[in-house]
């Protein structure tokens, strides 16, 4: 299927939902050394998130990865959708005219914390959501996967984040089913 990676507006979004890795059961944001990294991979020191934050952004990835899961059809669990709510109801964001015009979504100046990093997140999605991609960030729906992908495809329908591997799975699954009935 060629290249999953996010759009730039929504890469941070999807790389912060695949730092656990279901299959293997690796959280690449277990501990606070583990946040350490993840904010110097992804030069966010800015918002100074610290160990206090850690199961807040925890919360904030699986939300987000449910959200990626309902564009793959799969509807949002309400606890989710309220921790969602909660999340980005307490980042405020402004609107900003730039030189041109344009109206551009910012978060409120001088958040910090994982209050700064979820305003932050939340005017990339609004961005995106107004261009129509963030319809597809998806998470895979396999239930031991749910890899958080970009579907490029031509229709926007794919629900697996490869179809050689999850994919086939799931038909393999389907078909045996079928055959043992």
């Amino acid at each position: 299927m060629g290249d999953r990676q996010a759009p730039e507006p929504l890469l941070l979004v999807q790389e912060l939902a695949n730092t656990l890795d279901i299959e293997t059961g690796t959280d690449h944001l277990a501990t606070p050394e583990d946040l350490d990294r993840f904010v110097d991979d992804h030069e966010l020191t800015r918002f100074r998130l610290g160990k206090r934050d850690l199961a807040g952004l925890r919360e904030l990835r699986e939300a987000l990865r449910a959200a990626c899961l309902a564009h793959a059809g799969i509807p949002v669990p309400p606890e989710a959708a309220e921790g969602l709510e909660r999340h980005v109801g307490a980042a405020p964001l402004t609107v900003r005219i730039e030189t041109r015009g344009e109206a551009v979504l910012r978060p409120a100046p001088g958040l910090t914390g994982l209050t700064g990093l979820t305003a932050h997140l939340a005017a990339r999605i609004a961005t995106a959501a107004n261009d129509g991609t963030w319809q597809r960030l998806k998470a895979c729906v396999t239930h031991d996967c749910q890899w958080v992908y970009y579907d490029r495809s031509p229709a926007g329908r794919s629900r697996w984040c490869t179809m050689s591997v999850c994919g086939s799975r799931a038909k393999m699954r389907t078909y045996r089913a079928r055959r043992a009935r």
